[in-house]
């Protein structure tokens, strides 16, 4: 993974999103995302409310300026003028979120009607899989573990049909990493026949 904060273009959100939130957590400037705006402090305030408003404020205002400098000037636009990291954060997902919706049918429909072609290894097609229905996670599709199972299952050649038989009569339920297991042994036993 490269270590640079990628530049919000539109067409990368839940990625920029992800790794801000990772950005802003490594350096601990997320505080402001995680706890509401303290009250504005009054005469009697105490040093413990003094010190953690200094902490928020000096959140929220690099936090801003964090997240404004890695918006692309063909997003940056449509955002509205915000107080606060939260609202900066909340206007972008408004922004993106009919994009989710155009990317989770894509994810889903590609996921759904991916067949092992022969090329390459069934490692790299369950890890590929595995990786759609991630990013379909990060946008709130949940794909359990057990349906993904089935759906890399229903991707196998019809070489692994004595297998999927084998794992269908099975009491135990596998996860994918234990799917991935089984298939890489099972490839590896048919190559050597």
């Amino acid at each position: 993974m490269n270590n640079s904060q990628p530049i919000l273009n539109g067409s990368n959100y839940t990625e920029w999103k992800e790794r801000m939130l990772i950005l802003l957590g490594c350096i601990d400037l997320d505080l402001v995302l995680r706890v509401d705006k303290p009250p504005v402090l009054t005469e009697g305030a105490t040093l413990e409310e003094k010190a953690f408003y200094d902490k928020w404020d000096c959140s929220n205002r690099l936090s801003l300026l964090l997240m404004s400098a890695h918006v692309g000037r063909n997003v940056k636009g449509s955002i509205p003028e915000c107080q606060t990291a939260h609202e900066f954060m909340e206007a972008v997902d408004q922004q993106f979120a009919s994009s989710n919706k155009a990317l989770a049918s894509t994810l889903m429909a590609k996921l759904s009607s991916m067949r092992y072609s022969g090329s390459g290894s069934i490692r790299e097609q369950i890890m590929e899989m595995r990786d759609i229905a991630s990013q379909l996670n990060a946008i709130e599709i949940t794909i359990s573990d057990f349906f993904l199972v089935q759906l890399i299952l229903n991707s196998l050649p019809h070489e692994f049909g004595p297998f999927k038989i084998s794992y269908n009569t099975h009491k135990d339920i596998w996860s994918v990493n234990e799917l991935l297991t089984m298939c890489v042994q099972e490839e590896g036993s048919d190559s050597q026949l």
